[in-house]
């Protein structure tokens, strides 16, 4: 697999604390990498590395292909959670200027700049100051900002922090389109239906250490455990009720007599259920039986606990 960034066995320790420890990652080119873990877990001091703002104590990092050095800052793009412009200059000198500092000459910088603002329709905001913008207009700035200089890697923190719905749906269709032209995407968040909507492969960090990484369809199927969701009708559900129960251990049952419908949830090898799918059909009608495959929630916390309960 040809890989944009890789981290081999980083470490980064402040005084006593360890922020990471030997932490190894590979991120596909053209994908969204999801980069997950609760607060304190060492994401931002991987982000920070990866931007060289920090240096690891051991380990080292490769962007596509080569060490990583100084060179490469102008090949990447990064969006920090907690944003910053200078609030009382105006809103196209500030953006000019940012977009200078990313090594675009002026004329191109106007020209691409004059694009995104045409896009998000927002050019009646060039000659404004940053002070009278909401959060939300500010991000979208800050957005613009820092893809402008279309570098080869985005890293995005908490990209949706700030806007309403429909602004973080537009937001999201724009870092789709970025992967489709071929941006490589790490992204950083505490929305698991962000993860599941957007990201192809998660790494999961906790306590300064990588306890999970994949591709998050391998990663679903791992934590599958037999589940499966059960939809039934007949005439006397009660009875139908009755007559499951005493040959298997069903959950969560829920009878509506006005429908004549059964539902439950049960645990069950999956070479069985063929057998117990022909069972159910002898005594009902089945309008739903599915395998219940764990969402990036309940696996992000599974695993967490799993890691806090054998230490």
């Amino acid at each position: 697999m040809d890989n944009i960034l890789v981290t081999k066995e980083v470490t980064k320790q402040y005084g006593k604390h360890t922020a990471l420890n030997g932490v190894s990652l590979e991120i596909p080119k053209n994908s969204i990498y999801g980069l997950l873990g609760p607060n304190g877990a060492g994401k931002t001091t991987l982000i920070r590395i990866i931007n060289q703002i920090t240096y690891p104590d051991k380990g080292e990092v490769y962007f596509d292909g080569e060490l990583l050095k100084p060179k490469h800052i102008s090949l990447i793009g990064y969006l920090p959670e907690e944003r910053g412009l200078y609030k009382g200059m105006k809103v196209g000198e500030q953006a000019l200027y940012l977009a200078q500092l990313k090594g675009l000459g002026k004329a191109e910088a106007k020209k691409r700049l004059k694009f995104w603002f045409d896009k998000f329709d927002i050019g009646d905001w060039w000659n404004k100051k940053v002070q009278e913008l909401s959060k939300g207009m500010a991000q979208k700035i800050q957005f613009i900002v820092t893809i402008l200089h279309e570098p080869k890697l985005l890293i995005f923190d908490e990209p949706f922090s700030g806007f309403d719905p429909i602004n973080a749906n537009i937001i999201k269709d724009e870092i789709i389109q970025l992967k489709e032209n071929g941006t490589s995407i790490i992204f950083s968040t505490h929305r698991m239906e962000s993860v599941e909507e957007l990201c192809e492969y998660i790494a999961l960090i906790h306590q300064s250490e990588k306890i999970l990484d994949g591709k998050l369809s391998d990663i679903k199927k791992a934590y599958k455990n037999n589940m499966f969701k059960v939809g039934l009708h007949a005439q006397d559900v009660n009875a139908l009720l009755n007559v499951i129960s005493n040959k298997f251990n069903i959950l969560e049952p829920v009878i509506d007599p006005l429908e004549n419908q059964l539902d439950f949830t049960i645990q069950i090898p999956i070479e069985d259920s063929r057998d117990f799918l022909a069972y159910l059909a002898s005594q009902s009608n089945i309008y739903q039986f599915s395998e219940i495959i764990p969402s990036a929630n309940e696996i992000f916390i599974q695993s967490i606990q799993d890691k806090d309960a054998n230490e």
